[in-house]
């Protein structure tokens, strides 16, 4: 299964031991996303619609309340690169 390009560079980040912590309203809908990379710095290209797709594809995945951690389905589809660790 193809991952796009902005799903390539989510979990390469992940892999490195990035988290993705979500914001949500009163209603439980999604407020606010943010994609912490390990060094503690803030991604700025993560969008509701990758998250779901990541998400769908169960690259990603969030236990007992803590922030959403790359899985080893999505350590699968992530393709090797020099920096990843």
């Amino acid at each position: 299964m193809d991952i796009s390009r902005a799903e390539q560079r989510i979990l390469h980040l992940l892999a490195q031991g990035g988290r993705i912590e979500l914001v949500r309203d009163d209603n439980r809908k999604i407020e606010k996303l943010s994609l912490y990379t390990r060094d503690g710095w803030v991604f700025s290209g993560l969008n509701l619609e990758t998250f779901r797709k990541l998400k769908r594809k169960r690259a990603i995945a969030s236990a007992s309340g803590k922030p959403y951690r790359i899985t080893t389905r999505g350590l699968e589809l992530v393709r090797g690169e020099l920096d990843n660790r």
